[in-house]
Parts: structure tokens; sequence; C-alpha cells
């Protein structure tokens, strides 16, 4: 007979263990355990026609039609179950840790699987997921205007043994207007909250944790109440570069991108930039002058990161200055200054 396990017990037996999700491809798309496997009892076709039946006509019909529905694939499961295994032993959830996770785990059983289902299911999951964001976290900010290349300061700061959070990384998006291009398709919101609690699940609440300081949008993924409240909170380091270094970083960076891609990116911005400003940064974008055209659109979102920084208590923000973007050197730089606001 299958056993159950609560959530805590559930995720780290994932560690160790296959997880099947067993809801539909939507709700699963929608969003999942880091992990889990697609493992649909039922198409997203299928579990309409079966709640729509349990709704007008009762649970024994809406029963016999997902009998007669799943009967025909019961071997096709068993058999992308073999394909699957690593442990001979399956962890296996649902929306609610009802009938369809408890079946798939008898059928699976009846094989000679043993199969753990969680209980609760999916939704216990999430909640564990939301209650995460509220979780105390040593954060420090990564600040700087745009153009300072705080995504590659990031990374050499993890190279260089610090804990970092790369929220742009886990949305898929560097937050500007010019953020989607070169990026894969954003996730759903929920499936963002999962991977940024996973993430954090996994940082050393007793050490400093750097976070590039965000706008609480990224895209169309919005960062958590709980997590966004303590980076409002948090310390910022800055980093001060000069203005025609950032503008290099950023034809680096972004020149690779088609003329129609910054043509649009630009539009997007259109209404903060004005009109004449708009006109004259496409019109170097389409003359193949990409610094002209950052240094237009420069003037907006420094002018945004100012007003930003301007809210803050100035007494938590601790600026650095560099003359060149050299990652490696200001995340030695920056790791090896010890200004009592970083204390540990």
């Amino acid at each position: 007979m299958p056993t159950s396990a609560n959530i805590n017990e559930f995720l780290t037996l994932s560690e160790i263990h296959p997880v099947l999700d067993v809801r539909t491809p939507a709700e699963f798309e929608q969003g999942h355990i880091i992990g889990a496997i697609s493992f649909p009892l039922f198409t997203n076709e299928e579990r309409k026609i079966i709640g729509t039946l349990y709704k007008q006509k009762g649970k024994q019909v809406a029963v016999l039609k997902a009998l007669e529905i799943v009967g025909p694939k019961l071997s096709d499961y068993v058999k992308e179950a073999i394909k699957l295994n690593k442990t001979e032993t399956f962890l296996v959830h649902c929306w609610r840790g009802g009938m369809r996770s408890s079946s798939m785990a008898w059928f699976l059983e009846t094989y000679g699987f043993k199969c753990i289902t969680l209980k609760g299911g999916y939704k216990v999951f999430r909640r564990k997921v939301l209650d995460s964001f509220n979780e105390h976290k040593n954060i420090v900010l990564l600040g700087g205007k745009t153009g300072t290349g705080k995504t590659i300061i990031l990374e050499e700061l993890e190279k260089q043994g610090e804990q970092i959070i790369d929220l742009e990384k886990l949305a898929h998006h560097k937050g500007s207007s010019f953020g989607a291009l070169g990026e894969e398709p954003q996730s759903s919101q929920e499936q963002f909250e999962n991977e940024l609690s996973f993430r954090l699940s996994k940082i050393n609440k007793e050490k400093k944790c750097w976070v590039e300081n965000e706008s609480r949008k990224i895209g169309r993924n919005i960062l958590p109440l709980g997590l966004w409240d303590q980076m409002q909170n948090a310390i910022v380091v800055t980093v001060n570069l000069p203005t025609e270094t950032r503008i290099k970083y950023l034809v680096k960076e972004y020149g690779k991108f088609t003329k129609e891609e910054l043509t649009d990116a630009t539009n997007r911005i259109s209404k903060r930039l004005g009109g004449v400003q708009t006109k004259q940064a496409i019109q170097a974008i389409e003359q193949g002058d990409n610094k002209t055209a950052f240094e237009i659109c420069l003037q907006y979102y420094d002018k945004t990161y100012n007003y930003g920084a301007e809210q803050r208590t100035q007494e938590k923000i601790i600026n650095y200055e560099f003359e060149e973007l050299n990652a490696e050197e200001i995340a030695k730089e920056l790791i090896s200054r010890k200004d009592a606001k970083l204390a540990e």
C-alpha cells in the first residue's frame, strides 16, 4: 500500500526519488515543484469532462467516466514509469493529495514500485512557498545604475564564495524595457515564486546574501511582498561607474540584437523618453549608432534610479567608486571592504 509524507518529508525525499506530478499538463505549466516530472493522469480536456460530470451528475458517474478513460492507459503509465525509474520508489502528488495521486500510486505499486504520496498535495506545497518569503534572510542589495554590470558582478561574488540570489536569472528578464532580449519566455508568476522559494531555501540565513537592487516588477513577474519588504529595509552597496563605461558595456551587451528588437524596446519607453528623444534614439539605432541611442535612453533610466535611491534611508546606502567594469576585481573589493554597516 502507498504511504504518505508531509511536505517537509516529501521535499527531503525528492532529493533522492523522482517526483511524479499527476495533475493535468495545464496545472503543471502553471506551477510545479522544482524537479517534478509531469505525469498526468488525465489530459486537460479529460479533467474538464470529469469535473463537469461530478458537478452535474455526482461522484459515482464521474468516477465511472474516470475509470473508462484511465483503463486503456494503465500499461502506458507503467511503461513510462519504468523509463523514469531510478530508485524503485516514486513520490506522487496531485492538487489536494486525493484520488488522482492515490490512484496513480496504487497502479504503480500494483506493478511493483514503492510509492509515497504528499499529504495535502500541491496545495500544501504552495502554502509553504508563500510562507517562505516571510522568513528572515540577511539580505544585502547590490545597487548601481543601468549599465553597471550588476549581473556579472553578482556572478563573480558567487564564484568568490558569497551567497547570491539572481532575481533576473530566475525571472528570465533583466528588468528594463530591453530586459526580455535574448531571454527565454518568462514563466508564470506561480512558477517564479516556486523557483525563488527553492533558491532561498538553500541560503544560510546566518550569512549575508547578495541580491540585485531591483524594482518589485521584473518583466511580468512580481517579487513576493515578504521578500520585497526585506529588500526595502536592507543595506544597499552601490557600485558607481563613469557614464562612458556604462554606455560601453550596454553597447557590448545589447548591440548584438537586431535594429528591430532595439527599436521595439525603445518604443516601449517612448512616453517616458518623450517624443523628440524617442525619435532621436530610433534614428541612431537605424544608423547603427547604438552608443548615441543608449546615451539617450540612459537619461530616463538614470533619472528613475536616482528617484528610487532618494526614497531610501541614506544611512543604509554605501557608495563605492570604480573607474572600470572589471567584475572580478569589483567583487573582490566588495568582499574585502569591511564596512561597519555590512558586519554580520
